[in-house]
């Protein structure tokens, strides 16, 4: 069973929907406290799908307390898949979110590095946007080495590690759109609105999680 957190960053039901035409069963997270000890949790993975303001989808985080549940699983390094916001809240803090009376907005810290912004005038980028897979993610198993996916996002990753990196894109520069390290996956796109591109994506990510870890 795949576990969907829910923590009002939206896009929830176009995941579901993905996950349920392949036949994966999913459902929502009740609570933090389903992934406060991962090895009795019932899923064998989770999904933070999202999209919207880095600041507000961190508070939504802390206040529901998903944000050390999370930090708990990934550390387990249990199967985890973060989509859009999804990526973005896993590093350090982002450009989108300024300090606030002097005091950082932090991201959940689990990949060092920070969110940028595009340096060009058109933002967001809105589209499909050919995806460049590096090394050999098993997210990207079976895929071409060249994929379209959909995006629409105005901020980017950039870790301070590059072997985090698991596939990459250009608008304005050339840019992290995807991380695997151990059980973490997580991309820039939306696989959920990217055609039979997106769905294998998914199903590769599910059935590593049954079969790998």
């Amino acid at each position: 069973m795949i576990g969907v957190v829910d923590y009002g960053a939206g896009n929830l039901g176009s995941v579901m929907n993905a996950l349920k035409r392949l036949g994966i069963p999913a459902c929502f997270v009740r609570g933090p406290e389903e992934l406060a000890v991962p090895g009795a949790s019932p899923y064998t993975g989770i999904i933070v799908p999202g999209d919207g303001h880095f600041a507000t989808a961190m508070a939504s985080l802390e206040k529901s307390g998903y944000d050390g549940a999370i930090r708990g699983w990934i550390q387990a390094d249990k199967p985890f898949l973060g989509i859009c916001i999804g990526l973005q809240l896993l590093f350090d803090h982002s450009e989108e979110a300024p300090p606030v009376e002097g005091r950082p907005v932090r991201g959940l810290g689990v990949v060092p590095g920070t969110v940028k912004r595009f340096p060009g005038r058109k933002v967001p980028q809105i589209g499909w946007n050919r995806t460049e897979v590096t090394g050999n993610p098993r997210l990207f198993r079976g895929l071409p080495a060249h994929s379209f996916f959909y995006y629409i996002h105005s901020y980017y990753v950039a870790p301070d590690e590059g072997n985090a990196v698991a596939a990459e894109a250009e608008y304005y520069l050339r840019y992290c759109s995807a991380v695997e390290r151990g059980a973490l996956a997580a991309v820039q796109f939306h696989p959920e609105k990217s055609g039979a591109v997106g769905l294998e994506l998914l199903k590769n990510w599910a059935e590593a999680g049954r079969s790998v870890f």
